[in-house]
């Protein structure tokens, strides 16, 4: 951990939980550093504050974790919080460990829900929609409301990305137009409306706590990879669609897909996709694909089969029309960005995110 000391010259931005700020170093050069902090872990910084700050990842330029961090600000600490309730610690031995209260711990007021008719981890065939990338959630979301949007949507964020769920701007976006009924951070991530546990509990809590028609489960912003099989964070997607069918819910597969990404392995299907739904998911569970209207999402609907055919679970492959997906993505009230690259540049991801979306909205059952 590198650190450094600076004096906050000003704010840039703010969004729900998060505050950016332009802070000059001491011994730097004259050009300040963007720098984030979250007010609830460090108290909000005023101009003319002495801040200390976590510069490792902004040093070496990284994209993930790639900003400066507000770690404290020694003249000025937060006061305590007011209300002592909870004991479920998260980001644990860290200088920045914090307590909250899990929806599934003894002093929740959804304990003896979560301990009582669903102990089983029964979902009732609800439907789970999981990605790899943080930047198909919105394009899930404009699926689902294009087909069906009075239903009530929990994400569930999990931890292999960014811990802190005030990093997105993209959930403080969609929860501000209503997009989303209720946020649940899982494991070491925190700061969603609700804390769990582990995904299985945030999952049964989002069907029987929190009355949610669709779960999607993404991790948040800052996807890891190394360009090797096994070592990237999207992994965990495939275990999320296992625990989907543990708990009797109704597994759905957002691929990930690019036409435009420098990567070949990124190219057609990525590499994460067929490792993580074709090697880590077992059970059955929905890969729906847009059908093909073009030669590459022909290409998709043929990449996908032999993913289905080749699988160490039991994957069903879903072709779902595309008429008002282009329409719903220009409606969605955040920026749709992946890997930098723009709904107009690469619309590919966003198409297949939101028709598995699409096809979430179509299992739920009309009351």
């Amino acid at each position: 951990m590198e650190w450094r000391e600076g004096t906050v010259d000003r704010e840039l931005s703010r969004w729900p939980g998060a505050v950016e700020y332009a802070v000059h170093v001491a011994g730097g050069d004259d050009r300040p550093l963007r720098a984030l902090a979250y007010p609830a872990v460090t108290g909000a910084p005023h101009v003319g504050d002495r801040v200390l700050l976590n510069v490792s990842a902004a040093v070496r330029g990284l994209g993930t974790g790639g900003v400066a961090l507000v770690v404290a600000v020694p003249e000025r600490l937060p006061p305590d919080p007011e209300h002592r309730r909870g004991h479920i610690v998260k980001a644990r031995y860290t200088p920045q460990q914090q307590l909250f209260l899990a929806v599934d711990e003894q002093d929740s007021p959804h304990h003896a829900v979560l301990s009582g008719p669903a102990e089983e981890g029964d979902l009732g065939g609800m439907p789970v929609v999981v990605a790899d990338l943080h930047s198909a959630l919105p394009a899930i979301l404009a699926g689902l409301r294009l087909e069906r949007p009075e239903l009530r949507v929990a994400y569930l964020m999990t931890d292999g990305g960014a811990l802190p769920i005030a990093f997105s701007r993209t959930v403080a976006g969609l929860a501000e137009s209503g997009w989303l009924h209720t946020t649940i951070t899982v494991g070491q991530a925190y700061g969603g409306q609700y804390e769990a546990v582990t995904l299985h509990s945030g999952l049964v809590a989002a069907r029987y706590a929190l009355g949610a028609d669709v779960a999607v489960v993404v991790q948040g912003p800052g996807n890891v990879g190394t360009d090797t099989r096994w070592g990237f964070s999207g992994i965990a997607a495939g275990e999320a669609l296992t625990a989907a069918t543990t708990l009797h819910g109704r597994g759905v597969a957002s691929l990930r897909v690019s036409d435009s990404d420098t990567r070949q392995r990124h190219r057609g299907i990525s590499h994460h996709s067929l490792t993580a739904y074709g090697r880590v998911a077992l059970g059955a569970f929905d890969i729906p694909v847009a059908a093909g209207c073009n030669a590459f999402q022909k290409r998709i609907v043929t990449e996908a089969r032999e993913l289905v055919g080749a699988a160490a679970g039991h994957p069903r492959l879903a072709l779902v029309e595309q008429d008002g997906i282009r329409e719903a993505l220009d409606a969605c009230p955040v920026t749709l960005s992946t890997m930098g690259r723009g709904l107009e540049v690469d619309p590919e991801p966003f198409v297949a995110a939101a028709v598995a979306g699409r096809f979430a909205a179509r299992l739920v059952e009309v009351s």
